[in-house]
């Protein structure tokens, strides 16, 4: 192991463990998607050094991971069992890690305005009506900073993961690289 890697392995090993933990509720299964990990780590560990924040990167990978583990049952076995279906809660908490770890720290680096607009309509579920009424601007107003904010927020991580983008929408990795913020 080099040095990041063993450094991460020191820092992040136990956080991961319990993040994948939660996922799949097996501590055997849960050390087979940990070693999955730290082996993706060590492959991309020259991309880890050089990304803009290490615990986003890997945690990235670690969602990466512990959803092909899912995928692969579900093709494995072709039934439903305890390990290939998670719960609307399991979703909702997975969610709530990946905006904590991956989407906020992008959104904090908006302007202001931005940041209390995505913030407010887009986590604490506040309509563009109310957003409108608590900023004291007009509706169309609210709307039009919501979507503003989003397409900075898609320019900024677009950016930082090297990614681009169709006439759709579709998302495409321009060096076949995954930079784990997805």
């Amino acid at each position: 192991m080099n040095d990041i890697t063993e450094n991460i392995w020191n820092d992040f090993h136990k956080e991961l463990k319990n993040f994948i933990l939660k996922k799949v509720k097996d501590e055997n299964i849960a050390n087979d998607i940990l070693q999955d990990v730290f082996l993706k780590i060590i492959h991309n560990a020259d991309k880890i050094a050089e990304a803009k924040s290490v615990q986003q990167y890997i945690y990235g990978i670690t969602r990466n991971t512990t959803i092909d583990h899912f995928r692969k049952s579900v093709k494995k076995n072709n039934i439903e069992n305890e390990y290939t279906l998670i719960s609307e809660e399991e979703t909702e908490s997975l969610n709530a890690t990946i905006a904590d770890c991956c989407i906020k720290p992008f959104i904090k680096q908006l302007p202001d305005k931005y940041q209390v607009a995505l913030t407010k309509s887009e986590f604490e579920n506040i309509s563009q009506k109310d957003l409108a009424e608590q900023l004291n601007i007009s509706y169309s107003g609210a709307k039009s900073r919501v979507q503003r904010g989003k397409e900075k927020l898609k320019e900024l991580i677009l950016a930082c993961c090297n990614y681009s983008s169709d006439s759709y929408g579709n998302l495409s990795d321009t060096e076949g690289k995954n930079c784990g913020c997805s």
